[in-house]
């Protein structure tokens, strides 16, 4: 990975630290095979795009499958995850249309397979919220007492099979993990409007409600959105939330300069040039203006939800120099207001989006600092 170049774009041609694949490179184990298949994308049309990342997918699930029926449960749990990775680069950005939704089905399929003998195991459960029913997993540690807890908020086009590595780093650091999908992705059909803060408030309570959690002792976790999620969570909901990590995230409420929002306006209309639906669709992502831009400041934005002096509790915001969607500005905002302690961020001068070049760096040590800040609160019945 280290020969690859930093560029923020979205060129689905083209593996780099900053680009399209940066969602998946922390999770590919072997960089020429992602390159051979890289190597033969001739369009991102979901009648090209499908079954190009569906073989990727299926070679590793059909090892897994062999490697399974000899008891080799790790080595197959391995070729799952991998399964898991290309049919997740498949049905990007979404179930957007039937054949999306199949590939989806794919991924989640792989993703369960991978979890057949993981300890502690990964459960399903379903949190009732506002006529939804919202599908999430959940893994407790084994040990039989009241833990710190984790609420992982996916973001807009990774979802909580995605994001199962985060419930590894939970229970590796004594710490109950609930991994739930974004209002308006996956198995969360709520609408993503401001409102939908409501979702997130509502897995805090149900974790709150478990007997093997302290509800003193209940953080948040997210990335690109989900990192933007945990911020505005974390304003709605201050007496429950204790501590936050977010990798990226916009809008907290900073205002970027004119030539800033220039830039981030061409930035973000670039992406509609790849259209991952139907040849014939709509577009996947829509072109971009100053006027848009200007808009989800007045709903997204912290103060403008008059929430921005709740967020008190220890937060780390993480992120790369060269984000092209979320502009670092964000992080030097929430270090510019709020209390003289307690915000901690770690920004990395040469990456992009998230800093995925840095995950094994930063993905660990989030979740050692949640532990950390999460058990000076005080722990009940331990």
């Amino acid at each position: 990975m280290a020969s690859f170049v930093s560029i923020p774009d979205e060129d689905p041609t083209r593996i780099d630290h900053a680009g399209f694949y940066r969602r998946w490179l922390s999770m590919i184990e072997d960089m020429k095979y992602l390159q051979s298949y890289v190597d033969r994308v001739s369009g991102t049309n979901e009648e090209e795009w499908v079954p190009l990342w569906r073989e990727a997918g299926e070679n590793y699930e059909s090892k897994g499958d062999k490697l399974e029926t000899k008891g080799k449960f790790q080595e197959a749990r391995k070729c799952f995850l991998q399964a898991r990775t290309y049919y997740s680069i498949g049905r990007f950005p979404g179930s957007i249309s039937d054949m999306k939704k199949s590939i989806s089905e794919d991924c989640n399929r792989a993703y369960k397979k991978s979890c057949t003998h993981l300890k502690p195991k990964v459960q399903e459960i379903i949190i009732e919220h506002k006529g939804h029913e919202i599908k999430c997993h959940l893994r407790v540690p084994s040990q039989k007492k009241q833990h710190a807890a984790v609420l992982i908020m996916c973001g807009a086009d990774m979802f909580k099979e995605d994001r199962g590595w985060a419930g590894d780093f939970c229970i590796e650091n004594d710490m109950v993990a609930l991994v739930m999908d974004a209002p308006g992705t996956g198995d969360n059909l709520m609408p993503w409007k401001p409102e939908s803060v409501s979702a997130w408030i509502a897995a805090i309570d149900y974790l709150a409600s478990l007997p093997s959690v302290d509800p003193e002792r209940i953080g948040a976790f997210g990335i690109s959105r989900g990192g933007y999620s945990v911020m505005q969570l974390a304003g709605h909901y201050p007496k429950m939330v204790k501590a936050v990590v977010a990798s990226a995230g916009h809008h907290f409420g900073y205002q970027m300069t004119e030539q800033e929002l220039l830039d981030y306006v061409e930035a973000r209309s670039s992406r509609s040039q790849y259209k991952f639906g139907p040849k014939n669709g709509s577009l996947t992502f829509p072109e971009w203006s100053v006027e848009k831009e200007n808009e989800l400041y007045t709903q997204w934005a912290l103060p403008e939800q008059g929430v921005l002096d709740n967020i008190t509790m220890p937060i780390l915001m993480i992120n790369g120099k060269k984000d092209h969607l979320a502009p670092i500005g964000n992080i030097y905002f929430m270090l510019e207001n709020g209390p003289a302690l307690g915000r901690e961020a770690r920004i990395y001068p040469d990456a992009g989006h998230c800093a995925f070049k840095y995950f094994s760096d930063w993905a660990p040590a989030s979740f050692r600092w949640l532990k950390e800040k999460l058990n000076r609160q005080t722990p009940k019945n331990n």
